[in-house]
């Protein structure tokens, strides 16, 4: 079927195309188009199913209204809700965004970014994944604006919207400390990202301030291509120890979904066995037997907020730098709660 045109509609309309684009294009007040005329155009243009030539008006402006959001992992419901807010935020706004995952691969991350950057997207939101360094460095160089969202690196001046994880993970090893517990672990990925290293700090500085001496055997490290395997290892270790961890914080979803699973299959007992803290909110922490402790990040905020600033950007090149750290929020359930007389050594 043949794609109707201003020409179609004109002829229907028994008026120019001209005044058909300035209907279209909400523009009637100024040609001073009689009220009936508009709505007659707007008509037909339904009923022919017309579709406006976004290609042909953006070579016009040079301005695609579309957003590239790249995130780290879409299987993870965070950055999947995450997605959700920047889109609509952006369709309020009048844009579309396009998005990728790029899997915590740097390599994947530079694809995506140059898919995009050749569909001539005005600009980008990024969750950035180790490694990805280089590719920031590169926006910068081109002048294409972008916001990074959830992680930045410190190292290099860009525009950001995160959460203070570090404050986050302080609030989550002083609510253990509160709830009676002294020997507590954390689980985190191995990365040299700031976001992961924020985490590990900041748990470390609640067991200090609260004169709990810190053991190495309490942190256990993972690798996201190998989560499964690491984490059952991990749980191993941190349970055979003679001094057996108490409670867990873990410090993204992935790894407390990945070591409930195996705490269910040592049938054990959360939180008389393991108490448990973790980062990231899912359905799935209220559905488990015993309803999980987590940190909730300002999803929402950060999604809406990463959105007005690149906006801010496209329309005001020389709009400042802003950066961002919003404040999570511990919300205490039953795997956390406080311990009634002491755990077995």
């Amino acid at each position: 079927m043949k794609k109707a045109s201003l020409k179609d509609i004109a002829q229907q309309a028994g008026v120019s195309t001209a005044l058909v684009s300035y209907v279209l294009n909400g523009k009637e007040k100024e040609t001073r188009v009689g009220e009936a005329i508009a709505q007659k155009i707007r008509q037909i243009a339904k009923e022919l199913n017309y579709q406006p030539n976004h290609l042909a008006k953006s070579l016009r402006s040079g301005k695609t209204h579309t957003i590239g959001l790249i995130i780290a992992d879409i299987s993870n419901p965070f950055f999947a809700n995450i997605a959700r807010v920047v889109e609509d935020e952006a369709k309020r706004n009048g844009y579309t965004v396009i998005i990728g995952s790029c899997d915590e691969h740097a390599e994947k991350s530079w694809d995506l970014l140059n898919v995009l950057i050749n569909r001539q997207v005005d600009g980008f939101i990024i969750v950035s994944c180790e490694g990805s360094e280089n590719q920031v460095h590169y926006l910068k160089e081109r002048n294409i604006p972008f916001v990074l969202l959830d992680r930045h690196f410190p190292e290099i001046q860009t525009d950001f919207v995160a959460t203070n994880n570090y404050k986050a993970s302080y609030d989550a090893g002083v609510h253990l400390i509160q709830s009676g517990y002294e020997r507590i672990g954390i689980m985190a990925y191995k990365s040299n990202m700031y976001h992961m290293e924020e985490r590990v700090r900041g748990y470390k500085h609640a067991l200090r301030d609260n004169n709990i001496e810190f053991r190495d055997a309490w942190l256990k490290e993972v690798h996201f291509e190998t989560m499964d395997s690491e984490v059952r290892t991990a749980i191993d270790e941190v349970l055979a120890s003679d001094q057996r961890v108490q409670a867990m914080i873990f410090a993204t979803y992935g790894l407390a979904i990945n070591a409930l699973k195996y705490i269910n299959e040592l049938r054990l007992k959360v939180p008389s066995d393991l108490a448990i803290v973790s980062f990231g909110q899912a359905e799935v922490f209220d559905l488990y037997y015993c309803p999980i402790t987590y940190v909730r990040q300002p999803l929402e905020m950060l999604g809406k907020t990463s959105v007005e600033f690149l906006l801010k950007k496209l329309k005001n090149p020389e709009e400042g730098m802003k950066q961002i750290l919003m404040e999570a929020k511990l919300i205490a359930r039953e795997s956390s709660k406080a311990k009634t007389g002491a755990l077995e050594g």
